[in-house]
């Protein structure tokens, strides 16, 4: 324990100059005797520490004193910052190994380079989740990814639906997409997919497996989200838009669907109404997302979304009255 407080001493100070005792204390969480003590078995051991003392002193290295990282451009040291995302690597479980590898970085730099590593962080920052949408629990996480690195099999419990279940799986890597987790992993002979949320349990079988020796995890998920994406159910949609409308129906069938939509000329339009024909992901969803733009939206076609989004209108219309009807007709108090 003290061996890695020592170095992460070290690397404090490589990295800022000097720091006073009291800060050192409280980053590493000890006592200023016990920084003080440490400064002294660095100094013993021959490192080139020293310490000043009044309003303007701290610990500090001699001038010089550092390692440096030959040959890193200073692109490749903002882009070594720009690539962490804290938040997935807590989630894994490496959230301190991930900051004690760019301190040892950064300490390592050279002083331009650290400046503008530093400068990077404090410019930028990486979020992976969507816009309102909590970070998923997936408590299995830490296990799922050690049985990534030790290649270790896997007796998983998976939600499919209403049911669950039972599964023996080889994990070969975790992917991080828009804020979800997925296992990518080898079972019953195929390379498949699972949205680690949905498992339900884990259990380590003692046993180990090869990993395919042509297997690259990226080049897969690229070419099975390709697939995914051309072989996801859609539907076309004509419908008549309010033209102040047009941001929310952004908003539920998603930017990209809109711009690619196209515009029908439509003498029978109202004016400041737009026709459009769209074609849109997940045909059970979209009567229910179009429903949400109340009457800045007519469905023209296809009949079965427009049967459904009527159906919908009409039972929370129903619902509501009933709610109304069930209150003015209770007794007053």
């Amino acid at each position: 324990m003290r061996a890695s407080r020592l170095v992460q001493l070290l690397l404090i100070l490589q990295s800022r100059g000097r720091v006073t005792a009291r800060v050192l204390a409280e980053e590493l969480e000890v006592s200023e005797r016990t920084i003080h003590r440490d400064v002294d078995a660095l100094s013993a051991a021959g490192v080139p520490i020293y310490a000043e003392r009044g309003p303007h002193g701290g610990i500090q290295l001699v001038d010089g004193y550092r390692t440096r990282l030959t040959g890193l451009t200073g692109d490749e040291a903002e882009a070594l910052f720009l690539s962490g995302l804290p938040g997935p690597a807590a989630e894994l479980g490496l959230g301190t190994v991930v900051a004690a590898a760019r301190l040892k970085v950064l300490a390592s730099l050279p002083a331009e380079l650290r400046a503008r590593a530093s400068r990077l962080v404090e410019r930028f920052h990486l979020d992976a989740a969507g816009w309102f949408q909590a970070s998923e629990s997936v408590p299995h996480l830490a296990v799922l990814a050690d049985a990534v690195w030790e290649a270790r099999r896997l007796r998983i419990t998976y939600r499919r639906g209403e049911s669950a279940v039972d599964r023996v799986i080889e994990p070969l890597g975790l992917v991080l997409k828009a804020g979800v987790w997925y296992v990518v992993a080898a079972a019953d002979d195929e390379i498949r997919t699972y949205r680690a949320r949905r498992i339900r349990a884990v259990q380590p079988t003692g046993e180990t497996f090869g990993r395919p020796a042509e297997f690259d995890l990226a080049r897969h998920w690229t070419e099975s989200a390709a697939a995914y994406e051309r072989d996801m159910p859609r539907v076309a949609v004509t419908m008549r838009l309010e033209n102040g409308a047009l941001g929310r129906l952004m908003d539920v069938v998603g930017e990209r669907v809109v711009r690619d939509a196209e515009r029908i000329e439509d003498p029978d339009a109202p004016a400041g109404w737009t026709t459009l024909r769209l074609t849109a992901d997940w045909p059970d969803e979209v009567p229910g997302r179009l429903v949400g733009l109340g009457g800045s939206v007519e469905i023209l076609e296809p009949d079965a979304v427009r049967d459904e989004a009527i159906a919908l209108a009409r039972a929370m219309l129903a619902r509501h009255e009933d709610a109304d009807a069930a209150l003015a007709a209770a007794p007053m108090r």
